[in-house]
């Protein structure tokens, strides 16, 4: 008999992880990087770098990126990702089969919770949009 008890907690504390180094050490890092025009706090020029997700949102959902405010997008996507990835990695580790199969369904439910929840998050980001036009 599994313990979810243990299982809820490896998912709570993998999320938390993940959150923090996807947002603090990426995507914080990354939006810095593009407010200052590729200056970091030590005075160095960087090649301005650009948050994927970000792109991917505005480009598919043709959102006004002027419109957007960028530090709660980040917050988001990051929370998006942390779930993705932890609750992936979570369900795979319960299901008691070879790799391979592990694998092949951690692949398809990787791909469909990417799409599904990027598709629902750029559908309110446009709603949002719409309300403040």
């Amino acid at each position: 008999m599994h313990n979810y008890l243990e299982d809820f907690f490896f998912f709570l504390s993998l999320f938390v992880l993940i959150f923090i180094i996807d947002y603090f050490f990426i995507n914080k890092r990354k939006l810095n990087l593009i407010n200052n025009k590729g200056v970091n706090k030590k005075g160095k020029k960087k090649k301005i770098k650009t948050i994927g997700e970000l792109e991917y949102l505005t480009f598919k959902f043709k959102l006004n990126e002027k419109l957007l405010d960028k530090n709660k997008v980040i917050l988001w996507v990051s929370i998006l990702n942390s779930f993705i990835i932890s609750f992936t990695s979570s369900i795979i580790l319960l299901i008691p089969m070879k790799l391979i199969w592990q694998l092949l369904i951690a692949f398809v439910l990787l791909f469909a919770l990417i799409y599904s929840l990027y598709e629902i998050y750029g559908r309110h980001l446009k709603n949002n949009e719409n309300r403040k036009e």
